[in-house]
C-alpha cells in the first residue's frame, strides 16, 4: 500500500520522541548532537534523524551506503550501526569516472584503489565499537553480498547514474545490485535532487543533478522493488530551478556565485535542493 506525505513509521518514531520511550532514536539525537558543527550546519537539509528513522535504520543492521564520497553519512553510520552492524559502501563503476569532465587519468589512477582506501579511512572514522565495512563497485558486487542487507541508502546518488545511463546502462545495474543485495522485506531508501513535473524531461536526464519522481519509481520498480512510503521530509519549496540552473548553483557548491557575493547570498538563502524522499521495500 502506497503512503503519501508523512509515512507512519516516521510519525510512531516522532511519537515516541516525544513521549521519551524509543531509547534507539535517543542515542542516535546524542550521536548527531555530538558531530562538529560543519556537519551539524547541514542537519537543516538532509535531516539525517528524520531521514534514517524514516528508513528504518537501526543498531546492528547491515546497510549499504551508495556513493559515500567524503563518508558524511558513513561518519554517522558507523558509530549508530555499531560493532553489531555493517555498513557496505559501493562506489560508481570504475568505466564510469571516466565520462565525467574531472575524470583524467591521474583521477581515475586514484580512484583504482578506492575499495581498499576506504575502508582505510573509513576505519579512522569510527572509532571504538564501530561497524565493520565492506566496499564494492556498482555492476560487480560480489555474491557473498546477495540477501544480506537490511536497507540501501541512496542519498543524491542516481542523477549522474541517471546521466549516463545509455554509456553503460549504469543506473540499471545500480538499482538492480541494490534489489539483489537486500533481504526479502528489506528497504531501498532514495533521497534524490527533485525536478518539478513541469520541467522538460530532457532537462530532468540527471546531467542537470534532478530526476523526476515518477522516473525514480519507475526505475525502482522495474528492478522488482515497490513503493511503501514517501515523505517531505527533504523537501525545499524555495528551490524552483529554471531549464538554465543546475542543482550545484546551490550550496554547498555554489557553482557561478562564488565570485559574486550577492548572487551568493541569494543561493544560500535559498539552501540546498529540493529532494524526494522514498521508501521502496523489496517484496518478502
Amino acid at each position: 500500500m502506497r503512503i503519501t506525505k508523512l509515512s507512519l513509521p516516521l510519525l510512531a518514531a516522532l511519537l515516541l520522541n516525544i513521549v521519551g520511550c524509543n531509547d534507539e532514536d535517543t542515542g542516535l539525537a546524542t550521536l548527531l548532537a555530538a558531530q562538529p558543527d560543519e556537519v551539524k550546519a547541514r542537519y537543516p537539509y538532509r535531516n539525517p534523524q528524520a531521514t534514517l528513522e524514516f528508513f528504518g535504520i537501526e543498531p546492528g543492521m547491515t546497510v549499504v551506503e551508495g556513493l559515500p564520497g567524503q563518508g558524511w553519512y558513513t561518519k554517522l553510520l558507523l558509530p549508530y550501526l555499531g560493532e553489531g552492524g555493517t555498513l557496505i559502501a559501493a562506489d560508481y563503476p570504475m568505466d564510469m569516472w571516466p565520462l565525467f569532465p574531472f575524470g583524467t587519468e591521474e583521477f581515475i589512477a586514484e580512484r583504482s584503489s578506492w575499495l581498499d582506501d576506504f575502508k582505510v579511512m573509513a576505519a579512522e572514522w569510527g572509532g571504538g565499537n564501530a561497524a565493520a565495512i565492506e566496499t564494492f563497485r556498482f555492476g560487480t558486487m560480489p555474491e557473498k553480498f546477495a540477501g544480506t542487507a537490511d536497507v540501501v541508502l541512496f542519498a543524491r546518488v542516481l542523477h549522474n547514474l541517471a546521466r549516463f545511463e545509455g554509456q553503460g546502462g549504469y543506473l540499471t545495474n545500480a538499482v538492480n545490485d541494490a534489489y539483489a543485495v537486500l533481504k526479502p522485506g528489506g528497504t531501498f531508501g532514495v533521497v534524490q535532487h527533485h525536478a518539478r513535473d513541469d520541467m522538460p524531461d530532457d532537462w530532468a536526464d540527471g546531467s542537470n543533478g534532478y530526476l523526476k519522481k515518477q522516473f525514480v519509481i519507475e526505475q525502482a520498480e522495474k528492478a522488482g522493488f515497490e513503493l511503501v512510503a514517501e515523505s517531505e521530509i527533504n523537501a525545499n519549496d524555495k528551490d524552483r530551478p529554471g531549464v538554465e540552473d543546475v542543482v550545484w548553483r546551490l550550496p554547498p557548491s555554489f557553482r557561478g556565485s562564488r565570485d559574486n557575493p550577492e548572487q551568493m547570498a541569494e543561493m544560500q538563502a535559498m539552501g540546498e535542493s529540493n529532494r524526494m524522499t522514498l521508501r521502496f521495500q523489496k517484496p518478502e
